[in-house]
């Protein structure tokens, strides 16, 4: 009897085709989105970084896809997420901006998705990790069933943060209940006033590991102080540098319990987010202190789960697709040393600025596709793609059909995604929101910057004056702005003055897309 590679391998026609895939495979494959947090394009030494290495990432690469025009939809975390699980791009809902640790759940029950999808073609769907998609109707009982969440938009299973690293409550839910939480001592958030008496890094730097801005020096817990008040639940604080190895550890449960069935797990990892507290084995392993070591920790984190695919036998029925949720930063809060320890070091490769930032080093991400047997292995793509596709491009996969109404801008790219095509998206939209600072809070001001990528040429719509970020250059500017990415990978040279015919184009080609409420045919 043929195994599930050779029945594949054999026919490639079967690629040009990949519909007949469920008809024809005798199982469809497991499915793992391995999600970074805040990892540049230049932070892999398989995309150019020279001051540290990423073996295990590395390999992966080797062993498939490699893209060079893989795109965030946003350069923050929370609507790439939204748009990766949902299939839209994020400016077209409201509320799809960076959420505070007690935000609704903005991708409401019943809503298609990813998991929905492939849960209905049969698929046992997880999640682990960061959530950062809100949580329940606007007040969670964090000492109660939690709900809606994950499990109410098609995942099977969740162990996840509410939030970031950085946000209260520091804690873990386990599907609908926060983990270890001990009934006496109830848990109490609160984002606006302070509560409890616990110390806080305004009044006791000293306790700290690093400072927090003011923003960051709310609530201590594990020597770090956070954004937000919180009291309570101390039993189930989560340790810093400990968190990986819980959350590799339920990945690993996750997977080993449903080996012998079509899987699909979701983990949406911490690293090189803020706070950077790497476990002790990895300090100072790159040279670049705590966000070069967390980066080299992901690496780590990566390999083990593939050595625990190849141990349970199921890596060659296992695409991987791997990839961050927007650009890079040095300084987002914390005073971590790592802008005095970066170095030469480029976290955006060739590209310009990072997260928070329209210009490309906010969106254009590392993305790794692994399937061994079905996807090229070692070959470099060219091909534009971006997360929202991947919806689509899985619906085809697994022979599933996508409503008329939902995921309306991802489309299929299955044989791009497998290095089959080099014939990818011809344009993709960027975004980001501007930050603002009022006292002790940064939000959104809710001021949204849209970019259009069309081929070579880049466009950014005229919005407000020039804007930074913790240092990352925004990008804007009271005038439109054109680039030519092909020669000009750095957006250095500004040419919407001399050329304003295709500046109008462009212009009202992105006016099309917004008016239109799809991309999807």
């Amino acid at each position: 009897m043929l195994t599930r590679r050779g029945l594949l391998t054999a026919g490639t026609a079967m690629l040009a085709a990949p519909r007949s895939f469920a008809a024809s495979a005798r199982r469809k494959p497991n499915i793992i989105v391995i999600y970074a947090d805040d990892l540049g394009i230049g932070d892999l030494s398989c995309y150019g970084a020279t001051r540290f290495r990423t073996p295990n990432l590395d390999a992966l690469a080797a062993r498939g896809v490699r893209f060079e025009s893989g795109y965030a939809t946003s350069a923050t975390c929370t609507p790439s997420r939204y748009a990766l699980l949902t299939g839209d791009y994020p400016w077209r809902a409201s509320g799809t901006q960076i959420l505070p640790g007690d935000a609704p759940a903005i991708i409401r029950p019943g809503r298609f998705t990813l998991p929905s999808m492939l849960k209905r073609a049969g698929y046992a769907t997880g999640v682990v990790g960061k959530w950062h998609l809100g949580l329940g109707d606007g007040k969670v009982d964090w000492n109660g069933e939690i709900a809606p969440g994950p499990l109410d938009i098609g995942f099977d299973y969740g162990f996840y943060m509410p939030a970031t690293l950085d946000r209260v409550p520091t804690v873990l839910i386990e599907n609908r209940r926060v983990v270890g939480l001990d009934p006496a001592d109830p848990i109490r958030v609160d984002y606006k006033a302070k509560i409890g008496d616990e110390p806080t890094g305004f009044d006791n730097p000293g306790l700290l590991k690093f400072r927090g801005d003011p923003e960051h020096s709310n609530t201590i817990h594990n020597g770090i102080s956070r954004i937000g008040y919180m009291a309570g639940g101390k039993a189930a604080r989560w340790v810093d540098e400990e968190l990986t190895d819980v959350l590799l550890g339920k990945a690993v449960d996750f997977i080993t319990a449903r080996k012998d069935n079509p899987f699909f797990l979701y983990f949406a990892m911490n690293e090189p987010h803020v706070p950077r507290a790497p476990h002790t084995r990895f300090v100072g392993k790159s040279g670049r202190g705590p966000r070069g070591d967390t980066i080299i920790q992901l690496d780590w984190t990566v390999g083990e789960l593939v050595s625990k695919l190849e141990a349970l036998g199921i890596a060659d029925d296992t695409m991987i697709i791997f990839s961050s949720d927007n650009g890079p930063i040095l300084f987002d809060g914390y005073e971590d040393r790592a802008v005095s320890l970066n170095g030469a070091h480029r976290m955006s490769g060739r590209f310009r600025s990072g997260k928070y930032s329209i210009f490309e080093g906010g969106t254009r991400v590392p993305m790794i596709v692994i399937w061994p047997g079905n996807a090229r292995a070692g070959h470099v793509s060219q091909a534009m793609v971006s997360h929202v596709d991947l919806i689509a491009s899985i619906a085809g996969l697994v022979g599933e059909k996508l409503p008329r109404d939902q995921a309306v801008d991802s489309l299929d790219l299955l044989p791009v995604l497998l290095g089959r095509s080099d014939h990818g998206r011809d344009h993709v939209v960027q975004d980001t929101k501007l930050m603002v600072t009022t006292g002790t809070t940064v939000a959104s001001s809710g001021a949204r910057i849209l970019a259009l990528r069309h081929g070579d040429w880049k466009f950014i719509r005229a919005s407000v004056e020039p804007h930074e970020f913790h240092g990352n250059q925004i990008g804007t500017l009271p005038r439109h702005q054109l680039y030519n990415l092909a020669s000009d990978p750095g957006e250095r040279d500004d040419l919407a003055a001399k050329d304003p015919k295709r500046v109008a184009q462009k212009a009202a080609m992105l006016d099309r897309i917004e008016r239109s409420g799809r991309t999807r045919p």
